[in-house]
This record gives C-alpha cells, sequence and structure tokens, in this order.
C-alpha cells in the first residue's frame, strides 16, 4: 500500500515540514523560520539539509502556553 505525498506531510505526522508547522500555527512558512530563528519554537531535527519539527515536541509547546526557548530551559 502506497501512502500518497499528502498523507506523509498530513499535520497528525512524526515529523512536520515546515509547510506543516505554519498550517498548525496558522501562519506561513517564512515566519516558521523566522521564529525558529529566534528561538520562539521548538528546536528543529536536522536531517542533512532538511528541517523537520517532532510533532510531540510541538504539541507539548502548544500545551505549555507556547513559552520561548530561554523560559523553558528556566522552568524545567
Amino acid at each position: 500500500m502506497k501512502n500518497s505525498r499528502a498523507e506523509q506531510s498530513s499535520p497528525s505526522a512524526a515529523l512536520l515540514t515546515t509547510d506543516d508547522l505554519a498550517r498548525l500555527l496558522n501562519c506561513s512558512p517564512r515566519s516558521i523560520r523566522r521564529l525558529a530563528d529566534q528561538g520562539s519554537v521548538p528546536r528543529p531535527v536536522k536531517i542533512g539539509r532538511l528541517v523537520r519539527w517532532r510533532r510531540a515536541v510541538v504539541d507539548e509547546w502548544l500545551a505549555e502556553g507556547c513559552p520561548t526557548l530561554a523560559r523553558r530551559r528556566r522552568g524545567r
């Protein structure tokens, strides 16, 4: 059984692309890249040149109220 590309990059997948995360947060992919550069979203996983976010980490970050990276480190 083949998985279509749409199914592989769905927001429920274990790893999210920049576009997936942008759809989840209702913003543009450019905004996601800016937020990542600022440390305002969880750190992505880099696989070669690919950038992905772990869905479980993003879900936890959302549940915590979207703290910045600095606040997450101090709070843990």
